[in-house]
């Protein structure tokens, strides 16, 4: 055994001593971790863990005003099921944060473990889908200004400062997400949790369900693979990636809720006028074609998910400005809204030259970007939530 095994050894067998000495862990929910509000206003938080010790109580309380310390439901309150060797619990709680959710542990009269999650949310979550501009190719950096706008990567929470987490690209630079985020918190006033899953430079084509076919491959022919002349079908790997993520939330999540309130989709760019751009003819597919291909992705993802997931999908053309939209694809994006496949997202195709840098965003419209998508959105939740518990 070389050194750095024998290293690692040692280290692994102290954490799991040190887990077995530990009272209580808690493995559900994590800092900066958001659950969906439902309709009436309210959240089902779950909690999971471990007692190691079953001789003392755990307890937890929620405070939902973490500067006057606030109480949720009055104090300290037993946590279900602790003398298993795994224990769940829940409870409902009001939506809003950051919340503080602490947990104690007491034995002979006396506390002997505390541990506390400083921030807790109850908002609303979204999936991000699509090629570049969804994930991190802006110019700059973004942050969350409200600091109330998280991310998840499909295990972690983490506050949703650029670059966002998880995106099957792994993309390093700016997104519209903090700036979506801040804008929904500024109207709704709870959190915003972001799932990030782009793929820069993709086609619709690579976003289908593994076996599905084509006549025409995209301009860069990775998550597809040839079956036989004239004829590619997708890998399925961008389609798995997305729903990984989706049944990730799910897990967070109690059951018969929904665990995230929508898909937004960006992307378009690498179906739109590749002819144009210099491409082989095989290259480029109709704008009914994109209609076809994105009624099918939407179809799909609802049906491996169990639910009639909404879905938005942006109007995103934009290749310069001697190329700044094309509209038979800007109509087939349309399309899907007016045939109620999906809900209306933001024409990022007006967002110009002072907003670009190249083809992706600078800071000012990584900005306008977010704000663009909290509109649309926007308006769809106030036609959806419960008015009378707003």
């Amino acid at each position: 055994m070389n050194q750095t095994v024998a290293l690692a050894v040692i280290l692994l067998s102290r954490f799991l001593y040190a887990a077995e000495e530990t009272a209580f862990v808690i493995t559900e929910p994590t800092d900066y971790q958001i659950i969906q509000r439902q309709n009436d206003n309210t959240g089902t938080l779950r909690i999971s863990g471990k007692v190691n010790d079953h001789s003392g109580l755990l307890q937890r309380r929620f405070i939902i005003n973490t500067h006057s310390a606030k109480l949720a439901d009055g104090g300290w309150a037993d946590v279900a099921g602790q003398k298993d060797a795994e224990f769940h619990d829940s409870f409902s709680a009001p939506a809003g944060g950051w919340y503080r959710l602490e947990f104690r542990y007491t034995k002979d009269g006396n506390v002997s473990a505390e541990h506390t999650l400083e921030h807790i949310g109850v908002g609303d979550i979204f999936v991000i889908a699509g090629q570049s501009n969804s994930t991190n190719y802006g110019s700059d950096k973004q942050t969350t200004s409200t600091g109330l706008v998280s991310s998840f990567d499909g295990t972690k929470w983490v506050l949703a400062n650029d670059p966002q987490p998880g995106t099957a690209d792994r993309s390093k630079g700016g997104s519209f997400a903090p700036a979506f985020g801040d804008a929904l918190y500024e109207k709704f006033h709870v959190p915003i949790g972001i799932a990030s899953t782009g793929a820069g430079a993709t086609s619709v084509r690579q976003w289908l369900p593994k076996g599905e076919r084509m006549k025409n491959p995209p301009t860069i022919e990775s998550h597809i693979k040839k079956v036989e002349e004239g004829t590619w079908e997708s890998t399925g790997d961008l389609f798995d990636g997305l729903m990984k993520r989706i049944d990730a939330l799910r897990t967070n999540s109690a059951a018969n809720q929904k665990p995230f309130r929508a898909i937004l989709w960006h992307q378009g760019e690498s179906d739109a006028g590749q002819l144009r751009g210099g491409y082989p003819a095989i290259k480029q597919i109709t704008g009914d074609q994109y209609a076809e291909f994105m009624t099918k992705l939407v179809k799909s993802s609802r049906g491996k998910a169990g639910w009639e997931i909404p879905w938005f999908n942006a109007v995103a053309t934009y290749h310069s400005e001697k190329d700044a939209e094309d509209p038979e694809f800007r109509a087939a994006q349309k399309s899907l809204w007016e045939t109620g496949v999906t809900f209306e997202g933001p024409d990022t195709d007006a967002l110009r030259k002072e907003y670009r840098a190249g083809v992706h965003f600078n800071a000012k419209g990584l900005q306008a970007h977010g704000k663009l998508w909290a509109e649309k959105v926007a308006a769809w939740l106030d036609g959806t939530l419960d008015k009378n518990k707003k």
